[in-house]
C-alpha cells in the first residue's frame, strides 16, 4: 500500500509544445509498471488550452472548478463545468481548456500503451478556439 499526500510531487508548468497559455499540472498518481493508469490535476488560466491530441486507450476528465471548453475533431465546442465527466474514445482527436474569461481545473485520467499515454499534435489556433 502507498499513500500519496498532497504535494508529494512538485507542480509543473504545462510545456509550450503541448499547451497554449498558462497551465499548471499537479501530479496525483502514476503507479509503477505493470499499472498503466495515471492521473493529474490540470489547471488552465483563462484562454489556456491543450494542443490537439489523442490517447491510445482513451481519457477521462473530471471537472473540479471553473468553466471550460472541449472539442473533438469535427464536433462543436462544448462547455464544461464542475461535476461534468468527459470521456474521449481511444484515438479520438480532441482538445480541452479554460473558457476565454474563466479558469478551469480538471482531473485527467489516462492509461499508457507501450509506455505512452498521449500523442500530441498541432496547436489549436485562436480562430479554432473562438468558434
Amino acid at each position: 500500500m502507498e499513500i500519496k499526500r498532497p504535494g508529494f510531487q512538485p507542480s509543473g508548468k504545462g510545456p509550450a509544445d503541448w499547451f497554449t497559455g498558462a497551465v499548471r499540472i499537479d501530479p496525483l498518481f502514476s503507479p509503477p509498471d505493470p499499472a498503466r493508469v495515471a492521473g493529474a490535476l490540470v489547471t488552465f488560466e483563462p484562454g489556456a488550452r491543450t494542443a490537439w491530441h489523442t490517447h491510445p486507450l482513451g481519457q477521462t476528465l473530471i471537472v473540479t472548478s471553473g468553466c471550460g471548453r472541449v472539442q473533438r475533431e469535427g464536433g462543436p465546442i462544448e462547455e464544461i463545468r464542475p461535476g461534468d465527466v468527459v470521456w474521449f474514445e481511444p484515438g479520438e482527436k480532441h482538445w480541452h481548456g479554460a473558457a476565454a474569461t474563466t479558469a478551469m481545473s480538471h482531473i485527467a485520467i489516462q492509461e499508457k500503451l507501450n509506455g505512452s499515454p498521449v500523442d500530441w499534435l498541432e496547436h489549436v489556433t485562436d480562430e479554432q478556439y473562438r468558434k
